[in-house]
């Protein structure tokens, strides 16, 4: 009877979608990022609605193994967004667990300032000192070659992003990595399914972390993940995710570890119950069932998102090539696939135009866009208005707050993404017709502003 009930449910679902959300509707303005949902998406979420678990369960377990399989990782823990997987990523590095090789306050992170607050809000939450080396422009990643230059003895990690799908210098960052015992986090938010060398982004450093907001490359709505293939990370980056506690157990199973009232730790009693022991200063970052569900079905569809993503930025690259006296275009290394979040486009110095009025007339006429995120992050109100630590290259600890044109000019290539560099959509819901419409606003708006 049940199973009746919950078919009929679902079908009376998949008539809903049909009729209310069946027919795509025409784009008059052509956003930069977006969802693309279906019926199977719907009913998953259905499904999961009938059970009434309400938080993480059955869909859960299911989506982090296939979700670990799909990238070639050992583990997957799910988490409610991609920031909270940056925090759980660098929360992780500082366990007592980890030793000698847990960062402490005061120690160092290098990291960019040409991106998304949340890669380096952890770093400064934590009470750890960023350390913020330039990014090229083309590739928008990180200048890998001055990276040494930036490290000191209190250097214990890199932390960077993989530039909206297209990943950095992994084979030199591993190098440094490795060189001066460092961890590596990939921000990977922006990358699921990019590859170098036939390794996913995200699964190639210590730690990967990936979004799932409804601009990103799958979608829960809200959600996020962290990666590792160490299963004392794993470990430590599950306890933080999970409050804190040192116990593993899934909710509403007990006593794996066959020693819950078997331990002493801490100063508290021998046998105190595992259950509510707690080994670190953690969170509850855990997603519901309904996010797990709807991350299910969208993963199936990933690898025809990503095929999409691709061929809507090749059409930019054919359709923008003999511009290019007045813009630059992404660059992308021989080793790298990228899975690309959005289309990056510079416009060059001495071009007869700037930025703002590029982005303001395609705005204008129906074609959205997006900054490359924070532009330069030491120049937002966040960093202006507080007294934070912080290092640019080899300079020594400076405070955000004191910072002048003579410490911005360290990161020149960054404060030139900030003026000069915006991007435009490649989601799977745009097709060649969207992309023709981009690519002919840009050449009307070239035509109209040639000297």
């Amino acid at each position: 009877m049940e199973s009746k009930l919950r078919q009929a449910v679902k079908q009376a679902a998949s008539e809903y979608y049909r009729h209310v959300h069946g027919t795509k509707k025409e784009l008059t303005y052509i956003p930069p990022s977006g969802k693309v949902l279906d019926e199977e998406d719907l009913l998953s979420l259905v499904d999961a609605s009938l059970d009434m678990w309400l938080t993480a369960g059955r869909f859960n377990d299911q989506f982090e193994r296939e979700f670990a399989q799909f990238l070639g990782v050992k583990f997957a823990l799910s988490t409610n967004s991609g920031s909270s997987a940056n925090l759980l990523a660098l929360s992780a590095l500082t366990s007592p667990k980890l030793g000698d090789k847990r960062l402490k306050k005061g120690d160092e992170v290098i990291t960019v300032a040409a991106g998304f607050p949340t890669t380096v809000n952890p770093i400064i939450q934590h009470g750890l000192v960023p350390v913020f080396v330039d990014c090229e422009v083309g590739s928008y990643n990180i200048v890998v070659s001055q990276i040494e230059a930036a490290l000191s003895p209190k250097t214990k990690a890199i932390f960077i992003a993989h530039t909206l799908g297209n990943m950095f210098d992994m084979e030199a960052v591993l190098s440094i990595c490795q060189k001066h015992h460092l961890w590596l986090i990939e921000d990977s938010c922006d990358a699921l399914g990019a590859e170098w060398k036939g390794k996913k982004a995200g699964t190639i450093g210590h730690i990967g972390t990936y979004s799932f907001y409804p601009a990103h490359h799958l979608t829960m709505g809200e959600g996020g993940a962290v990666v590792t293939n160490d299963p004392q990370l794993y470990r430590i980056i599950l306890s933080f995710r999970d409050w804190g506690r040192d116990c593993w157990c899934k909710p509403g199973t007990d006593n794996t570890c066959k020693n819950r009232f078997n331990m002493q730790l801490g100063h508290l009693p021998f046998g105190y119950d595992h259950k509510y022991t707690y080994s670190h200063v953690g969170f509850n970052l855990k997603i519901t069932d309904w996010q797990a569900a709807l991350g299910l079905t969208q993963l199936k569809k990933l690898p025809q998102f990503l095929q999409k993503r691709t061929a809507n930025a090749a059409y930019l690259t054919r359709a923008l090539a003999d511009l290019q006296d007045y813009f630059i275009l992404p660059t992308v290394a021989p080793d790298v696939k990228p899975s690309w979040f959005g289309y990056l486009i510079s416009v060059k110095a001495q071009a007869p135009f700037t930025k703002q009025q590029l982005v303001e007339y395609l705005e204008a006429h129906g074609v959205g866009t997006r900054q490359l995120f924070a532009g330069n992050l030491l120049r937002q109100p966040m960093m202006v208005d507080n007294d934070i630590p912080l290092r640019i290259g080899s300079s020594p600890v400076l405070k955000s707050c004191d910072l002048t044109e003579k410490e911005y000019a360290l990161l020149p290539q960054t404060d030139f993404i900030m003026d000069h560099t915006f991007w435009v959509g490649t989601f799977p819901a745009l097709g060649e017709a969207e992309m023709e419409k981009i690519a002919q606003t840009i050449r009307h708006f070239v035509h109209e502003n040639q000297r």
